[in-house]
């Protein structure tokens, strides 16, 4: 499961964080590792969101010629001026 959940791009902090919710006197149930899968299942939807936003953006920023960190989208991907920028 370790290794599971590093392909996965979690931290081993992260793993052992999630793994200590699991039970100590006993093994873990299929309840368990769902429980444990949806919380997992979370991080990795934001996560891949995060990286087609950087895909769909980052052919743009190299050229947009912007010349300004300040309104990027990529560096400030809340920043609504720069966003309609592009």
């Amino acid at each position: 499961m370790i290794k599971i959940a590093q392909s996965l791009g979690m931290t081993l902090e992260q793993i052992a964080s999630a793994f200590a919710t699991l039970p100590e006197h006993r093994n873990p149930t299929k309840q368990d590792w769902e429980r444990l899968s949806t919380q997992w299942r979370s991080d990795l939807d934001a996560r891949i969101e995060q990286l087609q936003h950087l895909r769909n953006n980052l052919s743009g920023c190299i050229g947009c010629g912007c010349l300004s960190l300040e309104h990027c989208t990529l560096l400030i991907p809340d920043d609504e001026s720069a966003a309609r920028q592009f």
